[in-house]
């Protein structure tokens, strides 16, 4: 009786104080691995911020060199579109009038005048008679470009205005790039004549001799461009043709006939009846002359007739 109940007691002691070891171990392995994957974490989390970090400096400053590179390219494309406010604009004003005036001469001597006071010039003028009555002329103007608006409405208050156009072109550009041109070819030309002074040899010297003739050419073609686009921009051109209206005469006489005029045209019809008289006798003279002949002859031969009829009776 008293050994069994001794064997159960022994037993059952013994399972409980197992549990607690298994529990103990299994939480120091669960530590250790716990531990492990902190560590590794916090290894790979320093590694990586390290990178992090090391890598920074190098994508801030490509970013910098791209954000300095889209801002310079936009600062560019704006500095292209938009003109330099510095630059003078230069512009090719041309302009085309045709009027009806009632004397084109008159007209031409007016034009001529308000171009010279302007400042400007005559660079062609013709006057032609178109019938036996009217008359015609052509003048091209230059006139400074200050001028130009006020001229133009001068001349287009001569007559009777018939037809108007004109026209701006913008050559700023083009004005800029032929005096960057000739710059450029000054220093070339500049640089092939100190190689001259320096050169020895007779072929050296004949080949730079070309060469500086050729850029010379080139300077003289710019120069004369240069020279051209001066005078086009400086000076507008207004080219004026002046006609005479068909009726000019008669709107030069509004009073109508005078006195005078009645006078003359009586005149003007007696000479012309005395002028028609006289080639009526002059024509009928020879038939006259032809009868004067015939009737005194016939009277010739009645009165030798007469004389011998009573000395036969």
């Amino acid at each position: 009786m008293q050994t069994a109940p001794a064997t159960r007691t022994g037993r059952r002691p013994g399972r409980p104080a197992a549990r607690p070891a298994r529990t103990a171990l299994a939480a120091g392995l669960l530590t250790a691995v716990l531990a492990l994957s902190g560590c590794g974490a916090a290894g790979d989390d320093s590694g990586g911020s390290s990178d992090k970090r090391a890598a920074a400096p190098a994508r801030q400053g490509k970013a910098d060199a791209a954000a300095g590179d889209a801002k310079q390219g936009a600062g560019g494309s704006a500095a292209a579109k938009k003109p330099n406010p510095l630059t003078t604009a230069h512009v090719i004003r041309t302009a085309s009038l045709s009027v009806e005036v009632k004397s084109a001469p008159k007209a031409a001597a007016a034009a001529r005048a308000t171009a010279e006071a302007a400042g400007g010039l005559v660079a062609d003028e013709r006057t032609e008679q178109v019938d036996d009555t009217h008359d015609s002329s052509h003048l091209v103007l230059r006139v400074p470009q200050g001028e130009y608006d006020r001229v133009l409405g001068d001349l287009s208050g001569t007559g009777k205005l018939l037809s108007r156009t004109s026209a701006a072109k913008d050559v700023t550009d083009q004005v800029v790039d032929v005096e960057s041109r000739i710059a450029t070819q000054r220093t070339s030309v500049a640089r092939v004549r100190k190689l001259m002074d320096r050169a020895d040899a007779l072929a050296d010297v004949v080949t730079l001799e070309g060469e500086l003739s050729s850029r010379q050419s080139e300077l003289e073609s710019l120069l004369a461009q240069q020279a051209s686009l001066k005078d086009r921009t400086t000076l507008a051109t207004i080219t004026l043709d002046l006609s005479e209206a068909a009726d000019a005469d008669a709107a030069d006489d509004e009073d109508g006939p005078g006195f005078v005029d009645a006078v003359g045209g009586g005149w003007h019809a007696f000479v012309t009846m005395v002028r028609w008289l006289a080639m009526a006798v002059g024509a009928t003279a020879p038939f006259l002359a032809v009868a004067a002949v015939v009737l005194v002859l016939w009277r010739l031969l009645r009165r030798r007739g007469g004389k011998a009829g009573p000395d036969g009776g």
